[in-house]
């Protein structure tokens, strides 16, 4: 009598394994491709200089153009980071008064295009013909408020309503218990936000701030409307003349990556930086806990 068994209904040795087809996934990176290779061939084969971009790429007009952008981007940041600090401090201020009016100025300057403030500071010679102290010194306000001023006053004054929003949040991020032990001890609360709460707080703040940073390094452009001379502003000068639209325009977007991708970089070992930095303020500190943890049981 046969004493074959029956093979097993669960068994899967027979089976053949068959990789899954995904068409979608091929059909979407084609079509992707082939647009790819439309406009890269647009661009090759179209009505561009390639020549002129070449030729404008190092203009002394354009390298003007690129220094005023990045200045313009320093000033600007460090104007907005200032005064993001201190609006951030007086909205979350016990003084009532403090709180409107930092409330007030977030509310005004997030709410207005940064177009329509230049315009207002590049004018203000309407609402005030001069400027200065009546009897002692007093200036044309045409001559004060010059395309530079104007264009510094609009990014760096609207900058700090959204940094004064990042700076309350990194604020708030760090345990409240920070500030009630350096009260215990006798800090006022400014020392205590000075010492103890803004270096924890600057692992939140640094990621938004740079990204802060690379769009103002594009916001500048807007202040070619004023004729603050960067390096859109140069380009568009120069293509008024020559005619050469296309290839300018190029000339400023290349330019434009090449700086952003080097704030890019700068800001990602920024970050890494107050990481590390971080972590060897986190670590002393579980190994305290660790150490007392010990000699309690020691005991």
């Amino acid at each position: 009598m046969s004493t074959t068994s029956s093979p097993s209904p669960y068994a899967i040795d027979h089976l053949k394994v068959v990789p899954r087809r995904f068409y979608g996934r091929w059909f979407s990176a084609l079509v992707i491709l082939l647009c790819l290779g439309f406009i890269a061939n647009a661009f090759v084969h179209g009505q561009i200089e390639w020549k002129v971009v070449a030729q404008f790429m190092t203009a002394k007009v354009i390298m003007h153009g690129l220094l005023n952008t990045i200045l313009m981007t320093i000033y600007a940041m460090v104007v907005g980071i200032v005064l993001g600090v201190v609006f951030a401090v007086m909205v979350m201020s016990p003084n009532r008064l403090l709180r409107a009016v930092a409330a007030f100025y977030i509310w005004f300057f997030r709410g207005t295009p940064l177009l329509l403030q230049m315009l207002l500071w590049f004018n203000l010679a309407l609402v005030f013909p001069t400027m200065g102290i009546p009897g002692l010194f007093e200036a044309r306000t045409v001559d004060v408020i010059t395309p530079f001023i104007a264009s510094l006053l609009g990014l760096g004054i609207g900058q700090g309503a959204y940094t004064a929003e990042v700076v309350r949040g990194g604020i708030l991020a760090v345990d409240n218990g920070q500030t009630e032990a350096a009260k215990a001890i006798g800090m006022t609360r400014l020392t205590a936000l000075r010492r103890i709460v803004l270096p924890q707080a600057m692992r939140v703040i640094i990621p938004p701030v740079g990204n802060e940073v690379i769009s103002m390094i594009k916001l500048t452009s807007v202040a070619s409307v004023i004729q603050f001379s960067e390096i859109l502003h140069n380009a568009q000068t120069i293509y008024f003349a020559n005619a050469r639209v296309i290839e300018l325009l190029i000339v400023a977007t290349v330019w434009y990556l090449a700086v952003v991708t080097i704030f890019s970089i700068g800001q990602h070992f920024l970050e890494k930086a107050f990481s590390r930095e971080q972590r060897r303020v986190v670590r002393p500190r579980s190994a305290l806990r660790k150490a007392d943890a010990a000699k309690g049981e020691q005991a």
